[in-house]
């Protein structure tokens, strides 16, 4: 299939897709229509960004499946060595049904350890060397499948995280193992799905650690192919919670805390998040209180801010009243699977379900919004840095209130930002002329993060952000930008590990430039082939998360990945 520059990267050009993606333009139209009118217009003129617009109070976003609800009487009575394809093939199953049941991604939080629970009660003989031979290859497939199957909507992928190192058996550390190595064995264009190790002391962080090997293994893997990326089960986000319960769905989305008794990602997951533009809050006040102090401008910018996450918070109950509204029915998938904490048949009410997942405010664009009202880069400046950290430390103490307020799951996200990072810029581009130049390069910044041309070291960067990671409770993530693939550089990646844990790390990320030649498989960073001197090139990147063909980003993606600089 075709790739196709749209507001996915993910997605290929085919007749079905083709036109669902017209219909769901217009559908999303009509649902900004039916808003209220200051709600749809903070949307419009880019204050706010309504994500998944198509999915507005018809579904939920993403989930973590609860494999306690496995059907093994599915499987009963089959051979060993069929257990392996049967149950990667119903795996595969659940996920394309329920990736047209929601709007977002899909994660095993233990892929290892359940994988090897499952097959040892259905009577799986791992002694056999065969059975395991079948297994291995059964993983490859999964991956594969992952990696090419592009069915949702007629032209996405499925969004696939396998969370796995905590192997506590001899079998769960074979998938593991089989996992990564299988990943890593499928060539530079499988790039999917998104694997993340989990990093947790006593298990692998350390050597004579019973994983440690799992982990060596996972960085060198890294080091290839960007994957796996590294959820640090130690940090001071984490360290409290049981790593078992932890897990990373799509590309950041976090859920631990639920005031309703169900701790953990597992049989939960976001009901809906909305974005706010930081970026345009600033450019505001500039425009009207250029000579004011920087702490009079935080004033300013504190209040604004919390007037329009007032407005988002009523968008989010809306959306979250209409998909609790609907029945059972609605979601026949969810109801075979029973894959959530609660069982949609026998719920009351959908919201009995529902109020287990988390309603996320998200932001973009902090590093341009400091910057405009102190004229300084944050990461630069301590002054401005100690004001950045504090407003979001602000917007947190929001959304805990408003937890507590509506006694629903609120979290703050530092949001990814594929699309909106190129158009908010171009919405504001329009209408400000700070003293500072932020629209040049043609993108705002993801959540939090340093600007990717800052020039500071990896350990710099790190212990930057790190103190963020604590107050984003609805996801985050930091990333190293590296020049080129750190090849046998494995303990290089152990020690930014071991850098980003103590720095507060939550989800670390290892990226570098990964171009392929299509005619003779070359792998480096070329324009033109150095072997066969071919120009026809595959070029992977990360941008939001997800490893992409380059081809397929935003416009404000493309300006982002042209302008980074390695740590």
């Amino acid at each position: 299939m075709k790739q196709t520059n749209n507001e996915n990267a993910a997605n290929r050009t085919s007749y079905v897709g083709d036109n669902y993606t017209l219909g769901e333009r217009l559908f999303k139209g009509e649902v900004l229509k039916s808003l209220p009118k200051g709600w749809s217009k903070l949307h419009e003129e880019g204050y706010i960004h309504i994500h998944d617009l198509d999915a507005y109070g018809q579904t939920y976003n993403c989930i973590t499946f609860d494999l306690s609800h496995f059907d093994y009487e599915h499987f009963k009575g089959k051979k060993s060595r069929q257990l392996p394809i049967s149950i990667i093939q119903y795996f595969e199953a659940m996920v394309e049904d329920y990736g047209n049941e929601q709007s977002g991604g899909m994660a095993f939080a233990n892929w290892d350890c359940d994988l090897a629970d499952i097959l040892t009660k259905l009577g799986f003989d791992s002694k056999d060397e065969a059975s395991l031979e079948i297994l291995s290859w059964t993983i490859r497939e999964f991956i594969l499948w992952c990696n090419n199957n592009h069915t949702r909507m007629g032209l996405t992928s499925y969004y696939v995280t396998l969370n796995l190192g905590l192997a506590d058996t001899d079998l769960a550390r074979y998938i593991a193992r089989a996992t990564i190595e299988n990943f890593r064995d499928a060539g530079d264009l499988v790039y999917k799905p998104n694997i993340v190790f989990k990093v947790y002391k006593g298990v692998n962080r350390y050597p004579g650690d019973r994983n440690y090997d799992l982990l060596v293994l996972s960085l060198k893997v890294t080091a290839k192919k960007m994957i796996p990326t590294y959820l640090l089960c130690d940090c001071e986000e984490d360290r409290n919670t049981d790593p078992r319960l932890l897990s990373i769905m799509g590309c950041r989305t976090r859920v631990v805390d639920d005031l309703y008794g169900k701790n953990g990602a597992i049989g939960r997951g976001n009901i809906d998040n909305i974005s706010i533009n930081l970026s345009r809050i600033a450019l505001e006040i500039d425009k009207e209180y250029r000579s004011s102090s920087l702490e009079e401008k935080m004033e300013t910018f504190r209040k604004r801010w919390a007037d329009i996450a007032s407005v988002t918070k009523d968008i989010l109950l809306d959306r979250y009243k209409k998909v609790c509204a609907h029945k059972a029915d609605d979601f026949p998938e969810n109801v075979h699977y029973k894959m959530w904490c609660e069982d949609f048949s026998k719920a009351d009410s959908l919201a009995d379900v529902f109020k287990h997942g988390t309603l996320s405010i998200g932001f973009i664009g902090l590093s341009e919004a400091m910057e405009v009202l102190s004229g300084r880069k944050y990461w630069s400046d301590q002054e401005t840095y100690m004001y950045a950290l504090g407003f979001v430390k602000y917007m947190r103490e929001y959304c805990d209130f408003l937890r507590r307020e509506y006694k629903l799951n609120f979290s703050l996200l530092a949001t990814s930002g594929e699309l909106i990072s190129g158009r908010f810029t171009k919405i504001d581009s329009k209408l400000f002329e700070p003293q500072c130049d932020i629209f040049s390069k043609g993108y705002y910044t993801n959540s939090f993060h340093v600007d990717v041309d800052s020039g500071l070291p990896a350990y710099k960067k790190l212990q930057t952000e790190g103190l963020f990671h604590v107050f984003c409770n609805g996801g985050s993530i930091s990333y190293i930008e590296l020049n080129e693939a750190p090849l046998d550089n494995d303990e290089g990646l152990d020690e930014l590990v071991e850098i980003a844990t103590n720095s507060g790390v939550h989800y670390l990320g290892i990226n570098f430039p990964k171009d392929i030649c299509n005619h003779c498989g070359t792998t480096g960073v070329f324009d033109e082939c150095p072997t066969c001197h071919s120009k026809d090139i595959t070029r992977i990147r990360r941008v939001s998360g997800y490893l992409e063909i380059l081809d397929g980003f935003t416009d404000g993606k493309k300006a982002e990945v042209k302008n980074r600089r390695g740590n």
